[in-house]
């Protein structure tokens, strides 16, 4: 029998994304038996952007916290986070967690190493851009990760807070992040890591410069994988 996915929510649109993806390719497993039933556990959304923008990190770690012993209560096995900012609190929960969890930025890593890439571009709010949740992980594999230039990683924040976690998609939004990414190939990456959940909505593999890292796309073909094993 599949294994009980929990889904611990941040953003409304980027888990909902999240969800669909699962439920669709869980759908296409043939023995019913083995088809895992997933739960969704969120706090509201306005909670995670009042701690954010108080870089209060703790308060971040608490909310993830009271998802996953609610999805725990729910019967959940393990837990997935389909969020790229809200792994900045993970160092304050896996201690403390009720359930182990999987993560998205390991087989992202995971990903990048198998094709064999020396250098990525990153496109995601700034913190993540600009911060350790790509960049620790994947500089100990050797593989270099570049943000985008200051001016792109401004505007790039902007639309994701401002346009995608609402779930509204501008053309103007999409030529921008397509050039964003074409400048980060200028600049030698091989790939690039769609680094908000959100992203795909405006980019994927067929429209980029770029070989695309969507992180929730393996997020959900490796849970599946452990689920069903």
């Amino acid at each position: 029998m599949a294994r009980h996915i929990g889904i611990v929510a941040v953003s409304p649109e980027g888990s909902a994304l999240c969800y669909r993806k699962l439920a669709r390719r869980a759908m296409q497993i043939a023995d019913p038996s083995q088809r895992p039933q997933i739960t969704l556990h969120n706090r509201p959304f306005s909670d995670y952007l009042d701690a954010i923008y108080r870089d209060d990190w703790e308060t971040i770690g608490e909310l993830l916290l009271a998802s996953a012993h609610s999805l725990a209560e729910a019967g959940a096995d393990f837990l997935i986070l389909p969020d790229n900012v809200a792994h900045h609190a993970m160092h304050y929960v896996e201690s403390r967690s009720p359930l182990p969890w999987v993560s998205m930025i390991d087989l992202v890593a995971d990903a990048i190493t198998r094709d064999k890439r020396k250098a990525v571009g990153v496109v995601g709010t700034k913190l993540v851009m600009h911060g350790s949740t790509y960049q620790t992980v994947l500089g100990l594999k050797g593989i270099a990760v570049h943000a985008t230039q200051e001016e792109d990683a401004a505007e790039i924040d902007k639309i994701i807070f401002g346009e995608l976690v609402h779930g509204q998609v501008t053309e103007t939004s999409r030529k921008m992040f397509h050039d964003a990414i074409n400048r980060l190939a200028d600049r030698g990456c091989e790939g690039v890591i769609l680094a908000s959940t959100e992203t795909p909505l405006l980019v994927n593999d067929k429209s980029s410069s770029l070989p695309t890292y969507d992180p929730v796309d393996l997020l959900t073909e490796g849970v599946l994988d452990m689920a069903t094993a």
